[in-house]
């Protein structure tokens, strides 16, 4: 399966096509050291050495598929505002096609974190959360419809900011099966009903939890049994479920597999998520079987958390990890 994977990687990335639709995000990160506690108020002072800009949220997952040499294009919100422009400036340095990018009065969600060492001290989030209004809806669908056909697979990135309601999503999902792609969903919350009939979803656990009727363990035989109720009810092929230190398992059909994370020191899970249902798609539509694409997006994810703040997989480090 290694040489597979590898042959892949180096090889097959480059002819798949993934369009990602979702809510967007800037990540800022402001590093410091913190050598004494302020005497305005009992709060501790973070001299800045470092300032970094990051594609968060669904950009995130495009990220990772622009990094590893897939032809990426992405559908989105963002705001009429300097975060706005940072965000797009980052798309075009990678080569993303980010011509669905619509423009509303709603700000460019962007998180800003403070980190002192490996620990952060505060997260200053700027957001509107409220779904977006029908003449946004109707723009989003319409550059929607205008690129599904010319891709391979389909990411709904759901984070809860406004993008991901049910009306779009179900159009998302019906319009993607429609064209007999895959259509893969990182869930929020407890509305599924609105990724009915998706390919396949990946929860975490605790997103797996939030709509079961009663919470179950980081067990691989209870994690198995609701998956497959999960599956039923919502009329999907598989659910991947990421299980953090325990990695993750792929119930697909009769098939059910439970793939162990590698051992190391985890700084950081954000963003892990993003990298798995980016790498899992990407193998999807590279015509990789699903438990090769579980298996390929373990490993990508065991490189992300071994990182600090919003990580995105390149090929590189992607081949080393399967060396």
């Amino acid at each position: 399966m290694i040489d597979e994977l590898k042959n892949f990687v180096e090889n097959g990335v480059k002819a798949c096509k993934i369009l990602v639709v979702g809510d967007v995000m800037l990540d800022k990160y402001y590093f410091g050291e913190v050598t004494r506690i302020s005497p305005e108020a009992p709060v501790p002072i973070a001299k800045v050495f470092k300032v970094d800009e990051t594609l968060g949220g669904a950009a995130n997952v495009v990220h990772n598929l622009a990094l590893l040499g897939c032809e990426t294009s992405i559908i989105g919100q963002i705001g009429h505002d300097n975060h706005g422009e940072i965000f797009l400036d980052k798309l075009k340095s990678l080569g993303v096609d980010y011509s669905g990018i619509i423009e509303t009065s709603k700000p460019t969600t962007t998180k800003i974190r403070v980190i002192s060492g490996h620990q952060q001290m505060i997260r200053l989030d700027f957001e509107d959360a409220s779904e977006l209004d029908g003449e946004s809806t109707d723009k989003l669908l319409k550059n929607f419809a205008a690129q599904v056909e010319n891709v391979d697979a389909v990411i709904i990135s759901d984070y809860g900011k406004g993008v991901c309601t049910k009306k779009i999503c179900r159009e998302i999902i019906g319009a993607s099966r429609a064209a007999k792609k895959f259509v893969i969903v990182d869930p929020k919350g407890d509305n599924w009903q609105k990724y009915f009939d998706a390919s396949f979803i990946t929860p975490n656990l605790k997103e797996l939890n939030a709509i079961l009727p009663k919470k179950i363990a980081n067990d691989d035989e209870q994690i198995a049994e609701s998956a497959r109720k999960v599956i039923e009810e919502f009329n999907l092929s598989g659910l991947i479920v990421t299980r953090s230190a325990k990695g993750l398992s792929l119930i697909d059909g009769a098939k059910i597999s439970h793939i162990k994370a590698r051992a190391q020191e985890v700084f950081d899970v954000s963003g892990a998520g993003d990298t798995v249902i980016a790498v899992f798609a990407l193998a999807l539509a590279g015509k990789l079987d699903s438990e090769s694409a579980a298996y390929l997006a373990n490993v990508a994810a065991g490189v992300v958390v071994a990182k600090v703040g919003t990580y995105a997989v390149n090929r590189d480090e992607l081949l080393n990890a399967l060396d």
